[in-house]
C-alpha cells in the first residue's frame, strides 16, 4: 500500500482525521490567533495624530476576533456530537463539562485582568459566551438558522436602547477596563459591561457562537460544504458591508451621524472603517446601519461572521488539498490552533511586560510581532508533533472530563 493510500485510509469517512481533529478548523484558530496579535502589536491608524487607517486596522480588526469567537462555536458542535448533537444524559454532561471548563477560562481571564496592559483581553467574555451557547447545544440545524438570524437582527436593537440607560448610571455601568478577579465585588457592572458596554458585548458575540454552531452541525467532511461556506460567506461578507458603506456615505448615515458624535478626537470617516469601540453609539437609530468592526450592529454581525464562515470554509479546502497532495500543508496554523488559549495567555503577559516602557534597542513593532508570532507557530508545531496538549487546554480538558464525570480518562 502506498503512503497516500495508506493516510486515506487510516482517516475517518468524509476526510477527517483519525484523531477527531478537523486540521482546517485547527488552522482557522490559527490564523485568528495571529491576527488578534496583529491587532494588538501592529498599529491600526497611522498614529495618534493621524487616525489614517492601516492595512492591518482595515484587514484584522473586527474580523480576528470574530473568527475566534464563530470557530469556539464550531469546536462545542464537534464536541457535542457533530451533525446529530447529543441529547438525554449525554447532552446534560456534556454541558457540565463546558461550564467547568468556561469557569476555568474566566478565571484565567479575571488573573490576566489583572494586569497593565493596553489590550481588550477577551477571555472572560469568551467564558461567558460558552456558558450563554449552552441552552442551544441540543438544537438541529432549523433551530439553530432561527435562533442566530433572530439573534443578529434584534439583540443589536436591544443593546441599542439598553446601553444609554445602563451608562446613565450612577456610576456608570461600565468598567472602562478589563473585568479582574477585583470587579467581582460589583457584579453588577461587571456584568452590564460584559454583556453591554464592554469591548466585547456577549449579548450581540451570542451570534457567533450560533453561526458556530450552525458550521459545526454541517456534514464537514462532504466534498461541496468547504465550497459552499467559503462561496455563501464571501457573498454575504460583501453584500453586508456594501450595504453598510451605501448607508453611510450614500444614504445620509455619516452625516447624520455626525451631527450627534460628540468625540472630536475621532473622525467618523476612520472609526467607521477601523473600530466603533470608544464612540457612544446613541442619539440617532443610523448608528445600527453601519458595518463598522466592533461595532456590533447587524450589518457588521452579518459581515464579520461571514468572512469567519469563509475563512473556515477556505481552511477545510486546504486541507483537502493537503490530503490529495499528502503534505502536512497546514502544521503552521494548525499547531498554533490546537493551543491558542496557552499562547494568547503568554502573548498578552509578554505585551504587559512593555506597557508604557520603551521596546528593547533595535526592535521595532514589526519585529516584535514577527518574533512572538514566530514562536506562536514554532511552538505549536512542536507541541502537534509530539502529541502534546498545551498546558492551560490540558487544564480545560480536565476541567471538562470532570463535569462529565470521566476523571478518570483526564491525560
Amino acid at each position: 500500500m502506498t503512503s497516500r493510500n495508506a493516510a486515506r485510509t487510516s482517516r475517518k469517512s468524509g476526510g477527517q482525521p483519525a484523531t477527531g481533529r478537523l486540521h482546517g478548523i485547527d488552522a482557522a484558530r490559527g490564523l485568528a490567533l495571529l491576527g488578534m496579535m496583529a491587532t494588538h502589536l501592529l498599529p491600526t491608524f497611522e498614529s495618534t495624530a493621524d487616525l489614517t487607517p492601516t492595512w492591518i486596522g482595515l484587514t484584522f480588526s473586527g474580523r480576528a476576533a470574530a473568527l475566534f469567537a464563530v470557530l469556539a462555536g464550531v469546536g462545542l458542535a464537534l464536541s457535542t456530537g457533530k451533525h446529530k448533537p447529543v441529547q438525554g444524559p449525554e447532552l446534560s454532561a456534556a454541558r457540565r463539562g463546558i461550564a467547568l471548563r468556561a469557569l476555568m477560562i474566566a478565571a484565567v481571564g479575571l488573573t490576566l485582568g489583572g494586569l497593565e496592559v493596553n489590550l481588550a483581553i477577551i477571555l472572560v467574555h469568551y467564558a461567558v459566551l460558552f456558558l450563554c451557547v449552552l441552552p442551544f447545544l441540543g438544537m438541529g440545524l432549523k433551530r439553530l438558522c432561527a435562533w442566530a438570524g433572530g439573534w443578529i437582527l434584534g439583540s443589536p436593537v436591544m443593546a441599542y436602547l439598553l446601553r444609554p440607560w445602563l451608562l446613565a448610571a450612577e456610576p456608570p455601568l461600565k468598567l472602562g477596563h478589563n473585568p479582574s478577579w477585583e470587579d467581582l465585588a460589583t457584579p453588577s457592572r461587571l456584568l452590564a459591561d460584559l454583556f453591554f458596554t464592554g469591548y466585547y458585548p456577549v449579548f450581540q458575540w451570542l451570534s457567533y457562537l450560533l453561526v458556530g454552531l450552525i458550521v459545526g452541525r454541517l456534514v464537514l467532511g462532504r466534498a461541496m460544504v468547504p465550497v459552499v461556506l467559503l462561496v455563501a460567506g464571501s457573498l454575504v461578507a460583501v453584500l453586508a458591508k456594501t450595504v453598510g458603506v451605501t448607508a453611510m456615505e450614500s444614504w445620509g448615515g455619516r452625516a447624520a451621524l455626525e451631527d450627534v458624535l460628540n468625540s472630536p478626537g475621532y473622525p467618523l470617516d476612520s472609526v467607521l472603517q477601523v473600530n466603533l469601540t470608544g464612540i457612544p453609539q446613541e442619539g440617532s437609530w443610523w448608528w445600527l446601519a453601519s458595518a463598522a468592526p466592533h461595532s456590533a450592529t447587524t450589518l457588521d454581525l452579518l459581515h464579520t461572521s461571514a468572512v469567519a464562515v469563509a475563512v473556515i470554509g477556505a481552511c477545510l479546502l486546504l486541507g483537502r488539498l493537503a490530503e490529495w497532495v499528502d503534505l502536512d500543508l497546514l502544521l503552521p496554523l494548525r499547531g498554533a490552533g490546537a493551543m491558542t488559549l496557552s499562547l494568547y495567555t503568554v502573548h498578552v503577559w509578554v505585551v504587559s511586560g512593555f506597557y508604557l516602557k520603551p521596546l528593547p534597542a533595535g526592535w521595532t513593532e514589526d519585529g516584535m510581532y514577527f518574533a512572538q508570532a514566530a514562536t506562536a507557530v514554532i511552538v505549536g508545531m512542536v507541541f502537534v508533533l509530539l502529541k502534546w496538549r498545551g498546558p492551560l487546554e490540558w487544564l480545560g480538558h480536565a476541567a471538562n472530563q470532570v463535569g462529565r464525570g470521566q476523571v478518570r480518562a483526564v491525560r
